[in-house]
């Protein structure tokens, strides 16, 4: 699996990067099937804003989050990602089930 960050009026610092990948390790461990995950850093103004495109076999998930502080923004997001992730791994299992 390959995490992909990059940034839109930031500088992506190296503690940055890696407190990205720390955070999304904890999601690719507990699914399996993800391919990638694009993740973009930006500010404007004063709102750091984080957003998240992971490819799954299927179907794109697309999440994002804003906040003052761009490391709650990527708590928020790593949260709304693995909700996300989730609900589309309980939604395949009951159409499994569903079919047999």
């Amino acid at each position: 699996m390959n995490i992909h960050v990059t940034g839109r009026q930031v500088e992506i610092t190296p503690p940055l990067r890696e407190y990205v990948v720390s955070k999304l390790s904890r999601i690719t461990q507990r699914f399996d099937q993800i391919v990638d995950i694009t993740v973009t850093l930006s500010v404007e103004k004063l709102e750091h804003k984080a957003e998240a495109l992971a490819r799954v076999p299927g179907n794109d998930i697309f999440v994002e989050a804003d906040s003052t502080d761009m490391y709650a923004s990527i708590d928020d997001l790593v949260d709304k990602l693995e909700r996300q992730l989730v609900r589309r791994k309980e939604k395949n299992e009951s159409q499994r089930t569903d079919t047999v």
